[in-house]
């Protein structure tokens, strides 16, 4: 059974932005997200300016596709982002 994240399914990945405080805090985050998706052996594109973190995930072993892991750890990140101040 496929576990289902919210992060809009553009272009075979699945995307979304977090907007924090500010540097430090998205820095917290990313560092957060660092250790989960190291647990799960899966890690994301992501990028950073300031206080946005985006992030897009695909499984590249499975050809570039969205596959159960990217929503396994979407829904991690999410419970993550819970845990940071959002602006």
């Amino acid at each position: 059974m496929l576990t289902q994240s919210t992060w809009p399914h553009i272009d075979n990945t699945l995307q979304r932005e977090f907007k924090f405080k500010d540097f430090k805090v998205a820095f917290g985050f990313m560092a957060a997200v660092a250790l989960e998706a190291e647990s799960q052996n899966h890690h994301p594109n992501w990028s950073n300016v300031y206080n946005t973190v985006t992030i897009n995930l695909n499984t590249h072993d499975a050809g570039d596709i969205v596959t159960e892991k990217d929503h396994i750890l979407a829904n991690a990140i999410d419970r993550i982002a819970g845990q940071f101040t959002l602006a």
